[in-house]
């Protein structure tokens, strides 16, 4: 339906309403059917607008759930007292009461209105939780029933006065409504998009509602009013504008599902901050006010006895509540207080190890760049050690053993040469690039690094799959993400020994490597890649390591994982895209130290 036809059925829906009700008292004499009439329009019409306004307590929103629910309950217990006035004109066919106690709950059809200005729909949260700005509102609002109770009831029940009763109750009844409207008005006026929409026309349907309400009382005053009169009119018009804005709400539903923008986000919590402050003031002022409303019953009052009895009693009955929201309120201030303390002391011991973690990074940046440094200072000798050993060994003027001496000392000066070139990859002093790579490689140099401090208690067995397809990376970072799982491996392994069995297979379209060791296993493997988490001592580890292999992983569309064995032990598991339609050719002139028991499957 287009907004113009929409809006065209609200207002036939007012039309048809207002227009014939105007027919109907200006057609039906005065007396019982125009007052039955009357009674019977004021009872469905607010039943009709809660249908309206329920349209909109069924989003995934509990705010805006319980929002349109408290102005649906506004409207309930307005009805209800219109059953009551019904009650006695329709079916006993007498006027109603002045002092009647059912008065109360027209009075109370404000409150609802009142918790409904507490919740600011327009506002988000995720899940409903205690605030104190709730627990604060919710003090005022028992305060002013207290208020009721203290000015009103003493003329009903203590010393019953027609003229005094109506005074106050129209009195307070007139504040509510004014503080009502104001709050709507100002939700309206501090709101942009389809809420300010949806609340000018609820502040125009509580405006509309305290100038009829007002003209009524003087009307009732003055004893020209009657039930079905045209002073009904305005009452009926503001019903209708509560359920316009649920209509106009229904509409608009898709828009208010939009996430608010990070500039009006920021905007709203400081005001919300700033009404919170408000509010704890106004909640702590109610607390503090009981004795002086005790005060002024006794010294300055010039009531009857009975009645400054009934109000210092009310003052005590009212402590009761007041003291248990007080109380619930300090207890939780309390807690958060603790849980905001503990928040500090772990953001504070965190501050330190960061430190910590950052100075050890750079004594290592600092080792990183010193091994680099003397691995280049390092190959001009031994690029001198090859030539000249490539001279004697092909010397045929020495003896043979002279020769096959030189031959073994080029071997090793060639074997030292492949360490320092992994060394400089490792500490990165190579340009990054991505290129097709053979994983097996990788893995080879990997170990070849590490086997140079291995201990005699501990082993690496390699189960690598000879045909593979080659993976497309920066063989730098890989070699990175290697060695730092050997080391850590070997390092869990490094108290009672153990073997550690790197084995690479190809599934389905990835390249996959196991790192399985027979150590303790890990006590959090769902916690190894964050960054800082280690379970080694102080200085030997930065719990930087595996978060770097993480990263290095996914950069290269791949995916690393951790888990215990069900016999002991950790295994690591990275899958790495395969390039599928390309096989490198593997390099196995590198030598593999003696310490390593190699399998080829």
């Amino acid at each position: 339906m287009s907004s113009v036809r929409a809006y065209a059925w609200i207002a036939g829906v007012w039309v048809f309403v207002l227009g014939g009700y105007t027919a109907a008292v200006l057609m039906i004499k005065p007396g019982y059917s125009l007052t039955t009439f009357g009674d019977l329009t004021q009872c469905v019409l607010p039943l009709l607008v809660n249908g309206c306004l329920l349209l909109n307590a069924g989003t995934s929103h509990w705010r805006r759930n319980i929002f349109w629910m408290l102005l649906a309950l506004s409207c309930t217990l307005w009805m209800f007292g219109q059953f009551q006035w019904t009650y006695f004109e329709v079916y006993l066919r007498q006027p109603f009461p002045d002092l009647f106690p059912g008065d109360i709950i027209f009075f109370l059809h404000g409150v609802p209105l009142m918790a409904a200005l507490a919740l600011q729909p327009h506002w988000r949260r995720a899940q409903p939780q205690w605030r104190f700005g709730y627990l604060d509102f919710g003090l005022l609002l028992v305060w002013w029933v207290f208020l009721y109770g203290f000015f009103v009831l003493p003329w009903m029940y203590v010393v019953p006065s027609v003229e005094q009763y109506n005074f106050s109750y129209n009195l307070l009844a007139n504040i509510q409504n004014l503080l009502i409207a104001g709050g709507i008005g100002y939700l309206w006026l501090r709101t942009r998009g389809p809420w300010r929409k949806i609340y000018a026309h609820v502040f125009a349907g509580t405006t509309l509602y305290m100038l009829a309400s007002l003209v009524i009382n003087v009307a009732i005053d003055e004893h020209r009013y009657h039930t079905g009169s045209l002073y009904d009119l305005p009452l009926l018009a503001s019903f209708l504008w509560l359920g316009t804005a649920g209509v106009v709400a229904y509409r608009h539903r898709a828009e208010l599902e939009e996430p608010a923008g990070e500039a009006d986000a920021a905007r709203d919590n400081e005001l919300h901050r700033r009404e919170n402050v408000v509010i704890a003031r106004l909640a702590t002022a109610t607390v503090l006010s009981l004795p002086l409303f005790a005060i002024w019953a006794l010294r300055f009052s010039e009531d009857s006895g009975p009645v400054i009895e009934f109000r210092l009693m009310g003052v005590l009955l009212a402590s009761l509540p007041l003291g248990v929201l007080v109380f619930f309120r300090q207890h939780l201030s309390e807690a958060d207080r603790v849980r905001l303390l503990a928040n500090s002391e772990k953001s504070l011991a965190d501050l330190q190890r960061m430190q910590e973690h950052l100075v050890q990074s750079e004594k290592l940046v600092s080792l990183g760049q010193l091994a680099a440094g003397a691995a280049h200072e390092i190959n001009n000798p031994l690029t001198a050690i090859l030539g000249f050993s490539d001279l004697l060994a092909e010397d045929s003027a020495l003896p043979e053993r002279t020769r096959r001496t030189a031959g073994k000392i080029r071997e090793q000066a060639r074997r030292t040469k492949t360490l320092v070139a992994n060394l400089q990859s490792f500490a990165r002093q190579v340009p990054s690039e991505r290129v097709l790579l053979d994983v097996n490689t990788i893995i080879s140099n990997a170990v070849q690094l590490r086997a140079l401090d291995l201990s005699a208690a501990t082993r690496i067995e390699l189960q690598l799959e000879a045909v593979l397809p080659g993976v497309r990376g920066d063989g730098h970072q890989l070699l990175q993400v290697f060695f730092n799982i050997l080391s850590n491996s070997l390092d869990a392994m490094e108290a009672a020994g153990g073997v550690l069995t790197i084995k690479s297979l190809r599934e389905r379209g990835n390249v996959v490597v196991l790192f399985s060791d027979t150590g303790p296993g890990m006590q959090e493997p769902n916690r190894v890649f964050d960054p800082f988490y280690t379970t080694k001592p102080v200085g030997k580890g930065t719990g930087l390591g595996l978060s770097v292999c993480y990263g290095f992983v996914q950069e290269h569309g791949g995916r690393i994982t951790c888990a215990n064995r069900p016999e002991g032990g950790a295994v690591f598991r990275v899958e790495l895209p395969a390039v599928l339609a390309s096989f490198p050719v593997r390099d196995l002139s590198t030598p593999v130290p003696l310490p390593l028991a190699q399998k080829k499957s």
